[in-house]
């Protein structure tokens, strides 16, 4: 299937970018990270790999950021939250999986809170779950809490971006109504995290906090030793389509009834008989690894 670009049109007429595969339930729906955007690619594989096979997948950029409307510097989780939301209520039907890349690990974890009746699985990604108070306030140095506090907003420098970003003092702020650590977190469904063990930005022993907070007994971990925030080399994105892969699964027979031991034992049915990695990744794969 041929993937469209949309826009959705949300409050304030301020309109958020989407890309779509029209595909087979769950749709799968990428929640990408702080400041990113929805062309990444981790984003564009696992598009190829919708297009490749036929699945539901939808990606889109939150407020303030890529495509979509809005000023990054008034962006906040609230908002991206109602974002996550939205798309969800009105761009997709029945059952969803959510592939949430740091901050969209939070997300995830805040929507299928917020709608257990239509997230039947998640795929966390170096999941910054909590991150404005518990990773990135404490970081600060004391020049930024100054700025922030007299000019309620510091441009922080980035790795990823020369220009750097502004963080809030309203982000801070509002961030802090989201915490879901030390937990327990009420989401009762299969979950896989994929987190690197040289990841400078969201330690391993934070994820797995998140890990162990779930209320679901379905949660593999899944630490790469040395892998990186991003988690973009091939090796990498063959784990994240079989984590989608698997998620999909299991999806799909928690729709059809059965407990946890009937999901595991389907899933397992279904991997024995299933291609090899080489053969689910599509062949567009060669273009986004060259990123």
């Amino acid at each position: 299937m041929t993937e469209s670009h949309q826009h959705l049109v949300r409050i304030n007429n301020l309109r958020l970018a989407y890309r779509i595969v029209p595909g087979t339930q769950p749709t799968v729906v990428w929640l990408g990270g702080f400041h990113s955007d929805m062309a990444g690619t981790k984003a564009q594989v696992l598009a190829d790999h919708a297009q490749a096979t036929g699945g539901g997948y939808l990606r889109f950029d939150y407020f303030g950021h890529g495509e979509s409307d809005g000023d990054f510097a008034d962006g906040t989780i609230s908002h991206w939250r109602e974002d996550v939301l939205a798309v969800i209520d009105d761009l997709t039907e029945g059952p969803v999986v959510l592939v949430g890349s740091s901050m969209g690990g939070w997300l995830a974890c805040l929507a299928a809170i917020a709608r257990p009746e239509r997230v039947k699985a998640l795929v966390l990604i170096a999941p910054a779950a909590d991150f404005t108070e518990k990773l990135m306030a404490p970081r600060l140095p004391e020049a930024a809490r100054a700025a922030i506090a007299r000019d309620g907003a510091w441009v922080r420098p980035s790795d990823y971006d020369e220009d750097g970003y502004p963080i809030t003092r309203a982000l801070l702020e509002d961030g802090a109504r989201w915490s879901i650590l030390p937990g327990p977190v009420p989401i009762d469904v299969p979950v896989r995290v994929l987190q690197g063990g040289a990841d400078p930005d969201v330690p391993w022993t934070h994820a797995l906090e998140l890990a162990n907070a779930l209320k679901s007994e379905d949660v593999v971990f899944t630490l790469v030793k040395d892998g990186d925030h991003r988690l973009s080399r091939p090796q990498d994105l063959e784990r994240l389509v079989a984590a989608v892969a698997e998620a999909r699964a299991l999806a799909q027979t928690d729709e059809a009834g059965g407990d946890l031991v009937a999901r595991r034992l389907a899933r397992a049915a279904r991997l024995r008989g299933a291609p090899n990695l080489e053969a689910l990744a599509p062949a567009p794969w060669a273009s986004a690894l060259e990123e």
